[in-house]
Parts: structure tokens; C-alpha cells; sequence
């Protein structure tokens, strides 16, 4: 059965919006800890990656504002006249929520409104200590969100606000692993040094995959290792790999209950395939921010074919 294009959007950018509030939210809790974790924090460095990473570097550069915590970390969260803070995706969330009210379980919609409602009247983040505690329960709320929809009935409403967060969740994944190429070490600061240690097992920290390292790599923390588990391992949920196996899986079920399939389907597939026979090894000598740049691009022209497809309006 077809839904209205409207519907359709409405359920996708759902998905994508929430998961992107999840995103931000990791990735100010991760620059948090980047900052402080270590003897020598990374200061401006840390907080500057943050901005480069989720692409709001240039909208920050127009506010003006100095890289401390204080100042990004308030525009990432709390400034709603841009699409890359945590209030804005919320508010998009809980509107494209509405449009599509009885589509939702109530468990979906209570957790999007609960999320939208922890910023309403806040004027400031606080201290570092408050901020994390602001994202954690976003975290949680978005948590929820994910819980909810795993819950629902499956069809078209579940598949396409499933199918938007795994595109925005391969983004994310590709952005936040790139944070250790935009993020420099501190002069003096060897490779494979304490600083660099911190940097890795905070960006596993992130994407909640240092138990998961632990489990599948015995030789302690090395670079390679984590490169190869958030980008190949599909074991992993949030790896590049899975959310590109997640996409093809999610588009074959709508075509099957919609009859859409088309130039989306064959560019996942393509995409899909292309992944598993690229070895870490191949994406370390050639260079991880083009790889990662190529995948962003990519993943950006599949989200086009998928509004293309189904007929987005």
C-alpha cells in the first residue's frame, strides 16, 4: 500500500532528526571529555573539531563567539537558529512527529515530545558537569525513540523512520571518526601517546563500542583496530558496514510491501558490496578523511535517490 509523499518525508526525517539530536548530543559529551580527560586537555583544538565535524563551523564563525565549552557547547545545544543544534533537530523531530501522529505509538511520541520539552524555558548549559548531564538525558530520551519504534508494528511508518536514522547514523558515524583527523595532537604529543589514547577510547566511548573493542580485538587499543571496527565490523551497530547492511535490508522490505525500488536500492546495493571487499589496511595507505569524505558524499547522493524514490516532497 502507498502512503502519501508527505507521510513518507514526514516518517524519514523523523528518524534522521532524532538520530542527528542523538549525534550531537554524543558529540558535545565526547568534546567535553576530549577536553578534560587528559594531563594536557585539548582546549580550542577539541572544540573547533567539534564544529568542523558536525558542519557548523561557518554558522558559529558569523556569531563571532571564542571556541571555549561555555560558547559551543551552547550553540550546539541551546541555539535553535540553526539546524545543527540539539533544540532545532528536536523541534524539526516533534513537528514531522505531529504531521504523522497516528502512525506513532504513544511511547514514540512521549519520547520526541519529552525530549523537545527538556529545553524549553532553558536559557544556559551550565557547567560541564550540568551540559553532560543535559545530553545524557537526551541520550536517553532518543534511546527511548529507538526503543519505541523497534516495538511498533513492522511496515512502511517503522521501515522509513528506521531507513532515515540509518542514513543519518552512517553520516554520523563517518563524521565522528573523523573528529581524530580534524582534532591535532598538542605540540610534543607523540602518536600512540597518552593524548592519543584518550582521543580514541573517547570516540569509542561516543558510539558505546569499548566493550565491544574489548571483545573483539585482544591486543590492547591501536588506531587500525578501532578504524576497522567502526567502519567494516557489522557486528558493531553503528559501524559504517552495518548501516549500510541496515539500508539494504530496510529498502528491500519497502519495496516489497510498496513496489518502489529503483535507483535507492541500487546504489545501497552497490554501496553494500563496494564495503566488503575494502580492507582496513587499503583505507589506512590510501587515507582515512578520504575515505570518509568519499562515504559522506555518497551517503549524501543515496539520501537524494531515497527522496527521489519514494517521491519526498
Amino acid at each position: 500500500m502507498l502512503m502519501l509523499s508527505r507521510t513518507a518525508s514526514a516518517l524519514y526525517w523523523l528518524g534522521r532528526y532524532v538520530e542527528r539530536a542523538d549525534f550531537i548530543a554524543r558529540l558535545v559529551e565526547a568534546t567535553i571529555r576530549l577536553d578534560a580527560l587528559s594531563a594536557r586537555p585539548a582546549g580550542e583544538a577539541a572544540w573547533q573539531s567539534a564544529l568542523a565535524v558536525s558542519y557548523t563551523d561557518q554558522a558559529f564563525a558569523a556569531t563571532g563567539g571564542n571556541f571555549t565549552q561555555a560558547e559551543v557547547a551552547h550553540f550546539l545545544t541551546l541555539d535553535a537558529s540553526h539546524s545543527g543544534s540539539i533544540v532545532r533537530c528536536l523541534e524539526l523531530a516533534r513537528n514531522n512527529a505531529r504531521a504523522v501522529r497516528t502512525a506513532l505509538t504513544r511511547d514514540a511520541w512521549t519520547a520526541v515530545n519529552r525530549a523537545w520539552l527538556l529545553f524549553q524555558n532553558r536559557v544556559s548549559t551550565g557547567s560541564a558537569t550540568q551540559t553532560l548531564n543535559l545530553v545524557e538525558q537526551v541520550k536517553g530520551e532518543t534511546r527511548g525513540f529507538e526503543g519505541s519504534i523497534h516495538r511498533m508494528m513492522r511496515n512502511e511508518a517503522t521501515w522509513l523512520i528506521q531507513l532515515g536514522a540509518s542514513v543519518e547514523r552512517a553520516d554520523n558515524t563517518a563524521r565522528l571518526v573523523d573528529v581524530k583527523y580534524h582534532l591535532l595532537l598538542p605540540e610534543g604529543e607523540r602518536v600512540g601517546g597518552v593524548v592519543d589514547r584518550d582521543q580514541w577510547t573517547t570516540i569509542l566511548q561516543t558510539v558505546s563500542a569499548v566493550n565491544a573493542y574489548r571483545w573483539l580485538y585482544k591486543e590492547g587499543l591501536q588506531p587500525s583496530n578501532v578504524i576497522n571496527l567502526l567502519v567494516s565490523r557489522v557486528e558493531l551497530p553503528r559501524s559504517l558496514a552495518a548501516c549500510a547492511e541496515e539500508s539494504v535490508g530496510i529498502l528491500s522490505q519497502l519495496a516489497k510491501r510498496t513496489g518502489l525500488q529503483g535507483e535507492a536500492d541500487r546504489m545501497a546495493r552497490a554501496r553494500m558490496a563496494r564495503m566488503q571487499k575494502t580492507r582496513t589496511s587499503d583505507i589506512i595507505v590510501t587515507g582515512l578523511h578520504e575515505h570518509l569524505t568519499a562515504f559522506i558524499q555518497e551517503n549524501a547522493m543515496l539520501d537524494a535517490a531515497i527522496s527521489r524514490q519514494f517521491r519526498f516532497i
